[in-house]
């Protein structure tokens, strides 16, 4: 399931580079967000165009295929530095300690694996678009943009999970229950707490237990 984290910092090199390298994840959510506000725009454009005038936006399917891959790969580090990604978690729910981080531990590595051969697949498949000068069906828009959108954002990813990988790594040489730089997922009682502090714009400083 996906869900609500938490995620501790102290004054170690992975907890600054952490923090780092998280402004720049935030960055590219931000830009992400704004493609979609872009295209909202222009749906609304388009709809008063057509309905108006009796004329839509020229491209407007062609505008939003390609905006597709910036709003959908821009926010996905983000996403995973979080924990916001879907996970089955009933397993790992019930570890605690050396054996929890073991576990987190060996599926960040398989996900960085597969990520890094969606990176290598997805280059191709731009390089092949921007050899064979491949472009939109109705105004030809060029779509080697948003093509190499995918195989930059999946490297971006790729080293978010090089640091969760270092993260659960050092988890598991020292053992406890709170590691740095890596997603604490919340049970559902701490979760609801973080989303009433959220709708009311105020932090609770009880622990729900």
């Amino acid at each position: 399931m996906s869900g609500s984290s938490t995620i501790l910092e102290d004054d170690s090199l992975l907890s600054r580079l952490d923090k780092l390298y998280f402004k720049l994840e935030s960055l590219l959510n931000l830009i992400g967000g704004f493609v979609i506000f872009l295209i909202v725009l222009l749906a609304v454009a388009n709809i008063l165009g057509r309905k108006l005038l009796g004329i839509p936006v020229s491209g407007y399917i062609d505008w939003t295929e390609q905006a597709m891959a910036f709003f959908a790969f821009f926010g996905i580090a983000y996403c995973q530095r979080l924990g916001g990604h879907i996970r089955m978690d009933i397993f790992v729910s019930s570890l605690r300690g050396r054996a929890l981080w073991f576990f987190e531990l060996l599926s960040t590595l398989l996900m960085l694996a597969i990520t890094v051969v969606l990176v290598i697949g997805s280059y191709d498949h731009f390089l092949r678009a921007w050899t064979n000068g491949d472009s939109s069906f109705d105004i030809d828009l060029p779509t080697w943009p948003a093509k190499l959108v995918v195989p930059i954002m999946l490297s971006v990813l790729a080293l978010r999970l090089v640091l969760n990988v270092w993260g659960y790594s050092r988890a598991l040489i020292r053992g406890g229950d709170s590691p740095v730089a890596v997603p604490l997922i919340e049970d559902a009682a701490t979760q609801a707490a973080h989303e009433a502090e959220t709708v009311s714009g105020s932090k609770t400083d009880e622990v729900v237990k």
